[in-house]
């Protein structure tokens, strides 16, 4: 879905691992058909309330061209190998989705619950069929943006943040605030990976880089 507040004439496109949890929260304090004080946190992670009011999804073109030109519309990514990195030290260390498949609890899939990082990434398409957690943060980018980055009037990388907060506050004439939320307190670097790790990602990423070429240069 296309995450809109329409009081505000904002458009947003949320990529899983691109700060969406920071930006929704912005969004959901700002948006008048929000109810923030009475929003009921899940009892595991409480950043995910903003995940409830504004699903996260993949790009359909006929909603995004429901979105007025004269809107704001934009969209946050993320360096590539970044982006895995925190899928896993997030997803699978902090919160130990692995642990909440059927697939693996029950042992359709052979696979353990708590790899490692190299084992994780050189198995990591597995991973993805043993998990739809793991499968939807590790999707490529542009099944979230679409495959035209042109059409949003500003794409900002998470390194741009703040640069994101302040056109959203000259948009609406209103102060914004930024508080980070489900960052991962994992320390987790691309050296930490081995470099049959990193040749068994050497596609997947290429994809990733060729397609954020403007944003990203492949390390």
């Amino acid at each position: 879905m296309v995450i809109r507040v329409d009081a505000l004439r904002l458009a947003y496109m949320a990529v899983p691992k691109c700060a969406s949890s920071t930006v929704k929260r912005a969004l959901a304090e700002l948006d008048p058909d929000v109810d923030t004080e009475n929003l009921i946190a899940p009892s595991d992670h409480s950043s995910s309330r903003w995940h409830k009011v504004y699903p996260t999804s993949r790009f359909r073109p006929h909603r995004w061209e429901t979105v007025p030109d004269e809107w704001f519309g934009f969209t946050v990514v993320r360096d590539p190998l970044d982006r895995l990195l925190a899928c896993y030290t997030n997803r699978v260390v902090e919160r130990r989705e692995l642990h909440n498949s059927p697939k693996l609890r029950d042992g359709i899939i052979d696979l353990p619950k708590d790899p490692d990082a190299d084992f994780f990434f050189q198995n990591l398409q597995a991973y993805r069929e043993a998990s739809s957690v793991v499968k939807h943060h590790s999707m490529h980018i542009w099944l979230f943006t679409g495959p035209k980055l042109e059409k949003f009037k500003r794409v900002y990388t998470v390194e741009a943040l703040s640069k994101l907060q302040d056109d959203l506050a000259d948009w609406i004439q209103t102060p914004v605030h930024f508080h980070r939320e489900n960052t991962s307190s994992v320390p987790l670097t691309a050296d930490d990976l081995s470099g049959d790790t990193h040749e068994a990602l050497s596609d997947w990423l290429q994809q990733e880089y060729d397609f954020l070429s403007d944003f990203y240069a492949r390390p």
